[in-house]
């Protein structure tokens, strides 16, 4: 298959190519590995390109035969890789695949390989010393975000139409916004975690995927969505596939927009202004709009959101014991260590405090934010920083340091990742040296057919198809 057919088509696309009889599931790994082989080097997105993926059988459904990568932390997939982009899990192999990957072999995804995390998914910045930096296709010396950040740099860069991702505080959004993708993160209880992290975080995180358009958004919905034995979380499901929303109308929606800084960061002018314009495109379909502050105070989404991950790292010692390996700076990172310092510190009382702090995040957004039906914010306060910023193999990084940077820079994505609602940061535009601006936009909880209705809207009124990655 040639390679600028390949690249030019989505998910969506390919997969009906397959089902016409213009090419076969071969022809498209085989086009996925040679624009791996192409670009990869220069990227480092992907750090296993499955040495049997021309091999691979073939399940008939609705995607069958379009390449598929696995981010290298969550939905386990049998006999394969996942070292979570940490040395202290190098060589770790599960033995049995997650409910993500069932659905995905359903679909007839195929799984060409993983795809680069920073270690243990800790970070907006996609580096390790694991597996190196992951470089953002625009520009290489730019983050591709993460943690899903090699996910997002093989799409933009189109390795694959679509990939594997997941999001506990940001991160299917943030690399969505640095590199010109589509990155929804469903509602709580959508998509299933199982049978490893079905409460990931504590219900901070969710597993999906990153695309290039709304339509592929939309089936990855439908094939990704539903229960499972033992999930704690589960919504009902929609009336009706999330496809149909694609031709569905657009109902009057009263939204919030967002103008100011919710955190330390000020706003780019170019982010700010790309604000104005969604909010102009919207008020001219017929949406009310509504100036909204800050609903939530950063110093509790550094308590809550911050500390939920910190408690993660609570296991991480047995974890050591059982694979016979230290704890140190030969198996983790530099800030990694200072933030399991500080985990292993925290006393019963500052443990509550979390969690305290995430129900009064929930009550705050709830009461402030009623009356609206979606939210407008900006996906990031700025476009894709330089790599490194507040990356966790920095030495002179201290916990605090971290956490505080993380959270300025990230704070419209983790008020929903507490909430729980749906979010969906869409590439509406570019700044003035061609960098990505995501926008981001926020339904009620489980309203996800929201989100792809008005998506679409702006998807037909802000086209973004025609900018590609100058890789």
């Amino acid at each position: 298959m040639d390679q600028s057919d390949y690249i030019s088509h989505d998910a969506t696309g390919l997969a009906a190519l397959v089902r016409q009889g213009h090419v076969s599931p071969l022809d498209l790994t085989r086009a996925a590995r040679t624009r791996h082989d192409a670009v990869n080097r220069a990227l480092n997105a992907v750090i296993e390109f499955y040495d049997d993926a021309e091999t691979l059988p073939v399940t008939s459904g609705p995607l069958s035969g379009v390449p598929f990568l696995r981010k290298d932390i969550g939905a386990t997939e049998a006999g394969r890789l996942q070292e979570c982009g940490s040395r202290l899990l190098r060589g770790n192999r599960p033995d049995h695949d997650g409910h993500f990957i069932t659905r995905a072999r359903a679909a007839g995804l195929t799984l060409v390989g993983r795809s680069a995390v920073p270690e243990l998914a800790f970070s907006g910045f996609t580096e390790t010393l694991a597996h190196g930096i992951t470089r953002n296709p625009w520009s290489p010396d730019r983050t591709a975000g993460g943690s899903s950040g090699g996910a997002a740099a093989a799409v933009a860069a189109g390795i694959v139409p679509i990939a594997h991702a997941s999001d506990g505080g940001g991160s299917i959004r943030i690399p969505a916004a640095c590199c010109g993708l589509v990155g929804l993160n469903p509602s709580r209880g959508r998509v299933s975690g199982g049978p490893d992290g079905q409460d990931a975080l504590f219900g901070l995180a969710r597993a999906f995927v990153l695309t290039r358009t709304v339509r592929d958004m939309a089936l990855a919905l439908d094939i990704f969505a539903g229960p499972e034995a033992g999930d704690p979380f589960t919504i009902p499901p929609p009336d009706a596939p999330f496809v149909t929303d694609l031709d569905g109308a657009t109902p009057r929606l009263h939204i919030g927009v967002a103008r100011t800084a919710w955190g330390e960061i000020a706003l780019n002018p170019e982010v700010l202004a790309l604000v104005d314009a969604t909010a102009a495109t919207l008020s001219a379909q017929g949406h009310s709009l509504e100036e909204i502050p800050s609903p939530v105070q950063p110093e509790d989404i550094a308590t809550g959101v911050m500390g939920a991950f910190n408690l993660g790292l609570a296991t991480l010692p047995e974890l050591a014991r059982k694979l016979g390996r230290p704890l140190d700076d030969t198996t983790l990172e530099p800030v990694t260590l200072k933030l399991l310092d500080q985990t292993l510190a925290m006393t019963p009382a500052q443990i509550m405090e979390v969690f305290e702090t995430l129900r009064r995040i929930r009550v705050e957004i709830a009461t402030r934010t009623a009356r609206f039906d979606v939210l407008l914010t900006p996906t990031l306060p700025v476009t894709a920083p330089e790599h490194g910023l507040f990356a966790t193999t920095r030495p002179d990084l201290s916990a605090e340091g971290y956490a505080m940077g993380d959270t300025s820079l990230f704070t419209y994505l983790g008020p929903f990742n507490v909430t729980g609602q749906p979010s969906v940061s869409l590439p509406l535009g570019q700044s003035a040296a061609g960098m990505p601006i995501g926008i981001q936009l926020v339904a009620r909880f489980a309203a996800e057919s929201t989100l792809v209705r008005l998506a679409r809207d702006l998807e037909t009124a802000m086209p973004w198809h025609h900018r590609r990655a100058p890789v």
